[in-house]
Formats: C-alpha cells, sequence, structure tokens
C-alpha cells in the first residue's frame, strides 16, 4: 500500500499537529545523523516546536559547530563587503549618471536642440515649460526694474 502525500500546509488540529511535529522531527534528526555518518559531516540541527521547545541534534559538539559557523560567516563577511560596497557604488553611480544624461538631454531641448526625437504631445509640453519659465523670467525682470526705479525715486526725493 502506497503513502499518501499529504497537501504542506499548518495543521489545525493542536494534537494531530504535535504528533506530525514529533514523527518529521525523529525523521529530520535521523537524516541529520545519516548525513553526518556518511558524509564525514559536521552537522548542527536546532529546532523550537510551537510550543517553544527546544530540540537539537549535533554530530560532534553543538558549542564547536557554532563557533565554526560563526567563525566562517565572519570570514565570509569580510571578503564580501568590499565587493558588496563596490556593487552598490557602482549602482548608485549608474543611477546618477543615467540623471546627469536625462537633465543634458532635457537642457539640450529647452535651448531647441535634439528635438526631432519628440513627439508632438512631447513638443507641446516643451514648450508650455519653456513659456512658464519665460513668463516667471519677465515677472523677476519686471519686478527688479521697478525695485531700480522706486529706489531711483527715493534718491531724487532725498536729495532735494
Amino acid at each position: 500500500m502506497a503513502r499518501e502525500r499529504r497537501e504542506i500546509k499548518r495543521i489545525e488540529s493542536a494534537a494531530a499537529r504535535q504528533v506530525t511535529f514529533s514523527k518529521r522531527r525523529r525523521g529530520l534528526f535521523k537524516k541529520a545523523q545519516e548525513l553526518s555518518v556518511l558524509c564525514d559531516a559536521d552537522v548542527a540541527l536546532i529546532v523550537f516546536s510551537s510550543t517553544g521547545k527546544l530540540s537539537q541534534f549535533a554530530s560532534s559538539s553543538m558549542n564547536e559547530i557554532i563557533d565554526k559557523y560563526n567563525t566562517h560567516s565572519k570570514n565570509l563577511g569580510k571578503a564580501d563587503q568590499p565587493s558588496l560596497d563596490l556593487n552598490l557604488e557602482h549602482s548608485k553611480f549608474a543611477s546618477l549618471n543615467e540623471q546627469l544624461a536625462e537633465a543634458s538631454l532635457r537642457l539640450r531641448q529647452m535651448r531647441g536642440e535634439e528635438l526631432e526625437e519628440l513627439g508632438v504631445e512631447e513638443l507641446q509640453q516643451l514648450e508650455r515649460n519653456l513659456e512658464a519659465g519665460l513668463h516667471r523670467v519677465l515677472q523677476t525682470k519686471d519686478q527688479q526694474f521697478l525695485e531700480q526705479i522706486n529706489e531711483l525715486q527715493r534718491k531724487v526725493r532725498n536729495s532735494s
């Protein structure tokens, strides 16, 4: 009689869940022990049940295996860190370079260069942007003229 495949999802019944946990934990520990013996590997397995109970297996000393893991992971971190930092900086550089290229293209287009690539809607948007910019320039110029006129009138009144 073939075993029935069980769908992998949370078992709702607490009792059934505990029975399944116990059976599968034993199987997992057996596999860890077999891996250790067959392959001469250091194996450490730590499992916490849903109730918080600790179960562990170690082919040798758990502390020695954890120390070996910590040493190994620290060394990996040191070796990989420069390349990770370098990759991050390269990514930032590429992004900034792309932004610079886009801004340079927009500036050239605002100067009336490289407009052939633009469609009608993009040209209309560029026209609106230029008109708005021209309006702000004219307002600023008018404001400065008024300030200069007022300053000159004040000087004339003070000198009279």
